[in-house]
């Protein structure tokens, strides 16, 4: 019996690495093709170009007093034909609404829903004087989906994009990331790049110079950051199985959504539900569609600073995976779903959903076997170098690409630090975040669909 588990988490880890492997060399070939692409098509001809489609900027925001108005200048400044910013004050309790009518002069007005989606009560709507194409709207608490469905129904053009109210944008970004949905009509959703922007400068609400965070804490999360977006979401994307926009940056199609019923309340992973449901929706409907990533487009957020919060952040994501996949449960190896059903849904049920339960597991079953004198070195050494070496490796090449190809760190030493710690997060962090999504997952039901504490630094600029 011993022998037969510790084949089975080795197995585990090897098939998971395999994966990762595979990863690094399509986003490898993705990221060239997209660096050939953006040279090739300039910011002017896509402003000289005659058709796109208006784009709805909503900004769901609770208790953003920090970084609200830092945020709402950078998706102000966005070089794009036309567009509205409409933010939702979700019931804030602190200074966020009185931040946003000082900034930028609201005033009180009337502005019907045109599409209704059953929601929390909205208290006051208000436009600007100075800015023409941005909407406040007051509302009681409801949670992130409930405030983004408010967003859906007083939003007015085709497409709308979903970001997060501690992030910014770069000016491009919506413009490169709509052009897709000019380009290809069976396209839905699509998801763009996001980045840490902790420690780096910023001016007129965009990110003017990169530099690494000084605590480790924050670094580490640069590593991560890269890791999933270039080698995880850039795959999962060129070979149609993405399950997850980020909530940070994801642009739709605002019918199919709202035909959808918009944001699903009660789950605190209310963008990966929502993706998960359109492929169940398009493919129980047998519509063609594309859901999609693109590297180009990038989102620039802040990242915890603390390892209060981030373990807080880690556990809401936990239990938001694990809510769409049982939300979802009929797609699990469901043939009717094709490459969503028999591929995509089993692999983040399996190596991401399960994974802390399993690495947990096997540095308990380590201990066990070591207590009892049954500890096989040979195992524990191909545990060790499947779980936590190989996986360094994977995590030092995906950063390299990112550093050496796209990314550009002002000062050598910055590179050199992140590499290091795309080395040594492997060596306690690594365990520190399996075991807080091990107990997010045994505490699956509790505090649903609940914002959760996130405590901003103020983000402060150079004029």
């Amino acid at each position: 019996m011993i022998e037969v588990l510790e084949v089975l988490i080795l197995v585990y880890f090897t098939v998971l690495n395999t994966f990762y492997a595979v990863a690094v060399s399509v986003a490898t070939r993705e990221l060239s093709y997209h660096i050939r692409r953006r040279q090739s098509v300039g910011l002017t001809e896509l402003l000289n170009r005659e058709f796109y489609k208006p784009v709805s900027i909503l900004v769901p925001a609770y208790n953003e007093e920090e970084t609200i108005q830092a945020s709402v200048d950078s998706f102000l400044a966005l070089q794009y034909p036309e567009y509205e910013v409409i933010v939702v004050n979700d019931g804030s309790r602190d200074g966020t609404l009185a931040t946003l009518i000082r900034a930028y002069d609201l005033i009180e007005t009337n502005r019907n829903a045109s599409k209704t989606l059953a929601t929390r009560p909205v208290r006051t709507i208000y436009r600007s004087r100075t800015r023409p194409n941005l909407t406040v709207i007051d509302k009681e608490n409801g949670g992130k989906a409930d405030a983004l469905n408010v967003g859906l129904t007083y939003a007015t053009f085709p497409l709308f994009c979903a970001v997060d109210a501690d992030s910014l944008l770069d000016a491009e970004a919506l413009l490169r990331l709509a052009r897709r949905f000019v380009e290809n009509d069976r396209l839905i959703a699509a998801g763009g790049s996001v980045r840490v922007m902790n420690g780096s400068v910023l001016k007129d609400g965009r990110v003017t110079e990169l530099q690494l965070p000084q605590r480790w804490i924050e670094r580490v999360q640069v590593v991560e950051y890269a890791r999933a977006f270039l080698a995880g979401r850039t795959t999962f994307s060129a070979l149609g199985l993405l399950l997850i926009i980020s909530g940070a940056f994801g642009l739709f199609k605002r019918s199919v959504v709202i035909e959808a019923g918009g944001f699903l309340e009660g789950t605190v992973g209310e963008d990966m539900e929502l993706v998960m449901r359109l492929h169940r929706r398009m493919r129980d409907q047998r519509q063609p569609y594309d859901v999609e990533f693109d590297l180009d487009p990038v989102c620039w957020t802040q990242a915890p600073d603390s390892w209060k919060v981030l373990r807080s952040q880690r556990d809401r994501w936990q239990r938001g995976l694990w809510e769409g996949l049982l939300h979802h449960r009929r797609m699990w190896f469901n043939p009717k779903y094709g490459r969503i059903g028999m591929i995509a849904i089993p692999y983040y049920l399996l190596f991401e959903a399960l994974s802390p339960l399993i690495e947990v597991g096997g540095y308990a079953f380590m201990l066990i076997l070591a207590l009892t004198g049954h500890l096989n070195l040979t195992f524990v050494l191909l545990f060790l170098l499947l779980a936590l070496l190989y996986g360094t490796v994977v995590s030092v090449a995906a950063l390299s690409i990112e550093l050496f190809m796209r990314v550009h760190y002002a000062r050598p030493q910055h590179r050199l630090q992140l590499l290091l710690t795309a080395l040594l997060e492997n060596f306690g962090f690594r365990q520190w975040h399996a075991w807080v999504r091990f107990r997010a997952t045994l505490k699956l039901g509790q505090k649903k669909g609940q914002w959760g504490a996130m405590t901003r630094q103020k983000i402060t600029a150079r004029k």
